[in-house]
C-alpha cells in the first residue's frame, strides 16, 4: 500500500479573514497562523458560498456544491446524500485513519471513524470559555495515538471560539481594548439588546451592562489571538513527532461574522462578505509553496478536490470543484468570479455575486424587515452599506437573469431541484412554513432562554 500523508484540517468556525493579521488587520491577531502562513500558502478570496455551518462544510468535506449536496440550511433535514462521498469516505478506502473532534451528529460530518467532543460554548456565570485549550485537551492524545498507529490520518478539528459566545480567558479579554465599556454616554449596545429574536441568548454572554460594542468586537478578535496561541500547541505536537513538514495542514474557515454589521449582530447571517469571505491556508513543504499569496477567486467546493491532488490519491469522482494547485502554479489566474449565493439560517435568501456586484433577493420576509432586494457596487461600497436596487434596476435584472440562468445549468447538470427552494421549515418550527411578513419572522424567530434579558436588567436596576 502506497503511503500517504497525514492531513490535519482546522475548521474554525465564524471566522472573519479580515480580522486576522495575515490577511491585513490592524490588530496582531494571529501571530502564529500568520508565521504558519508564511511556510504555506494564503488564498485571499476564499468564499463560503452556502452559508451557515451545515450547508459550508457540507461543501467543504465533499467538493460539491449545493446542488451536488443538497444542504443549504443550518437545520438540515435528513442525513447527508448517500451519493455524495465525504472526504474521511473517501479517504477511509485508501487505508487512512480517521477523526473528527467537535462536530459529531451533523449531517455533513459523516464518515469518520472516531467522534471525540469537547466543551466549545460558555456563558457570562461560567466564566472565561477556554474553547481552544478544551479542544487541545482532546485533540493531542487522539493526535498521539493516530501518530503511533500503522495507517495515514486525517484529523478534522472544528475550532469554536470565534463563535459566540466570545469569552475569551485572560489576557485576552482586554488584549485588545482600554476603555470603560460601561460608560453611560455610549448607547451602541441599546440595539443589540433590543432585537428581541437574539436579546435573550445575548444576556447569557454578554457582561451584564456593557454599553459599548467596541468592548464585544475587542472579546471577538480577543479570542480568534487565544486561538492562534492554541494552535500553535497542534503544530509544536507535529513538530516533536517529526512529521510537521510531511503533513498537509489546513487552516479554512466555514464562514465570518457579522459583529456590528447590517444589523446582524453578533452572528453569521446574511449573505454579505463578512460572511462569505473566509480564509484559507495550506502547508506542506516540498508541494505548496511558502510564502505565496493567490489572489484567484475559489469556494469551499475546491478543497477536497486540492487535498486529493496533493496527497497523490485518485478518486474518478466528478467533483464540482477544481484543485486549488492550479492557481498555485499560476495555471490559471482564478477559478468563477461570479458565484451564486444562499443563506438559510435566521433569513432564506439567495444572490449572485460578481467582483464588481452584489444582488441579494430574499425569498420571504426576514426578522430584519429589510428589502426583499438588495443591490451593492462592491468596489465602490466593499461594506455594503448602500442599497443601489431602486436606482439600478438594470443591473438588478441582468444579475438575476444571469443567477437564474446558473441555477436552471446546475439543475439540468443534477437532475436536482435548488434546494434553497425546497426549505419549509427551515427555521425549525415544525408545520409552520414559510414566514408571511417580516413581523411573523421577528415574533417567531427567537434564540437563548425566553426572559433572561429581562431579568439580566432587573438585576441591575437593584
Amino acid at each position: 500500500m502506497a503511503k500517504y500523508p497525514n492531513i490535519v484540517l482546522m475548521g474554525i468556525d465564524s471566522l472573519l479573514a479580515t480580522h486576522m493579521s495575515c490577511y491585513g488587520y490592524h490588530r496582531f491577531t494571529t501571530p502564529h497562523i500568520d508565521r504558519f502562513a508564511q511556510d504555506g500558502t494564503l488564498f485571499e478570496r476564499t468564499y463560503s458560498a452556502h452559508v451557515p455551518t451545515t450547508s459550508a462544510y457540507a461543501s467543504m468535506l465533499t467538493g460539491m456544491d449545493v446542488f451536488g449536496t443538497q444542504v443549504v440550511a443550518l437545520r438540515h433535514k435528513g442525513p447527508l446524500r448517500p451519493e455524495v462521498k465525504t472526504l474521511p469516505e473517501i479517504l477511509r478506502e485508501v487505508g487512512y485513519e480517521t477523526t473528527c473532534v467537535g462536530f459529531s451528529g451533523n449531517p455533513s460530518s459523516r464518515g469518520f471513524d472516531n467522534y471525540l467532543n469537547y466543551s466549545g460554548w460558555g456563558s457570562w456565570d461560567e466564566g472565561p470559555s477556554p474553547k481552544a485549550q478544551n479542544l487541545n485537551e482532546v485533540t493531542i492524545p487522539e493526535l498521539d495515538r493516530l501518530v503511533e498507529g500503522a495507517n495515514p490520518f486525517l484529523l478534522f478539528l472544528r475550532h469554536m471560539d470565534p463563535h459566540s459566545p466570545y469569552l475569551p480567558p485572560p489576557p485576552y479579554e482586554r488584549m485588545f481594548y482600554h476603555g470603560d465599556e460601561y460608560d453611560p454616554s455610549n448607547r451602541s449596545m441599546e440595539p443589540v439588546m433590543d432585537f428581541k429574536p437574539f436579546c435573550d441568548y445575548f444576556a447569557r454572554w454578554i457582561p451584564p451592562g456593557v454599553t459599548d460594542k467596541d468592548y464585544i468586537i475587542a472579546q471577538y478578535d480577543g479570542a480568534i489571538a487565544y486561538m492562534d496561541a492554541c494552535i500553535q500547541t497542534i503544530f509544536n505536537a507535529l513538530k516533536a513527532h517529526g512529521i510537521f513538514d510531511e503533513t498537509i495542514v489546513i487552516v479554512n474557515g466555514d464562514h465570518g461574522e457579522t459583529l456590528y454589521d447590517h444589523e446582524c449582530w453578533f452572528d453569521h447571517h446574511g449573505i454579505y462578505d463578512v460572511t462569505l469571505h473566509v480564509p484559507l491556508i495550506i502547508r506542506y513543504p516540498g508541494k505548496v509553496p511558502a510564502g505565496k499569496r493567490v489572489s484567484g477567486f475559489n469556494q469551499h467546493k475546491a478543497l477536497v478536490p486540492t487535498i486529493l491532488e496533493l496527497a497523490g490519491i485518485e478518486t474518478g469522482i466528478a467533483f464540482d470543484g477544481k484543485s486549488l494547485m492550479r492557481l498555485v502554479r499560476g495555471e490559471i489566474p482564478s477559478y468563477e468570479s461570479e458565484i451564486y449565493i444562499t443563506e438559510c439560517t435566521w433569513m432564506r435568501k439567495h444572490g449572485w455575486r460578481t467582483p464588481e456586484w452584489k444582488l441579494i433577493i430574499a425569498l420571504e420576509p426576514d426578522f430584519h424587515f429589510k428589502p426583499p432586494v438588495e443591490l451593492y457596487n462592491l468596489i465602490e461600497d466593499p461594506a455594503e452599506n448602500n442599497n443601489l436596487a431602486e436606482t439600478h434596476p438594470d443591473i438588478v435584472a441582468s444579475l438575476e437573469t444571469r443567477m437564474q440562468k446558473w441555477i436552471a445549468k446546475r439543475e439540468a447538470e443534477t437532475g436536482l431541484r435548488n434546494p434553497i427552494m425546497t426549505q419549509e421549515d427551515w427555521h425549525g418550527h415544525e408545520g409552520l412554513g414559510h414566514f408571511k411578513t417580516s413581523q411573523q419572522a421577528y415574533d417567531t424567530l427567537h434564540i437563548g432562554e425566553r426572559g433572561e434579558a429581562a431579568r439580566r436588567k432587573a438585576a441591575l436596576k437593584k
